[in-house]
């Protein structure tokens, strides 16, 4: 069962709640979920576990992600900042691409 998202409410909290879903779920230990690691290579995710956790995320926080999230999204940090941008509570990441953005803002009334 995912984390309570009642005390997300900034771009930092959405980053713990994201680690501690991660580490609880798919074992991957704590000292490895660092702002710049890559999921797949750093954390040892196959892309089917971070495709699992976009969706625990979407559900958890009402958002929509666009399919092609992961051509975009490589980084833990890009990953907590794409939902917290998505959810409202942080502005547009610099990493996203014109087309990716239009996408989540055609997804998501969130979005900054």
């Amino acid at each position: 069962m995912p984390p309570s998202t009642d005390d997300v409410k900034n771009w930092m909290n959405m980053f713990r709640w994201i680690v501690k879903l991660i580490r609880d779920e798919y074992d991957v230990d704590e000292t490895h979920l660092v702002r710049t690691a890559v999921l797949e290579t750093d954390c040892g995710m196959a892309i089917e576990q971070i495709e699992a956790v976009l969706a625990i995320i979407a559900e958890s926080f009402l958002v929509h992600f666009p399919p092609h999230t992961l051509d975009e999204v490589v980084k833990l940090e890009e990953l907590c900042m794409l939902a917290s941008w998505m959810k409202g509570l942080y502005k547009r990441p610099d990493f996203m691409s014109d087309g990716f953005e239009a996408d989540c803002r055609a997804l998501n009334a969130a979005c900054g």
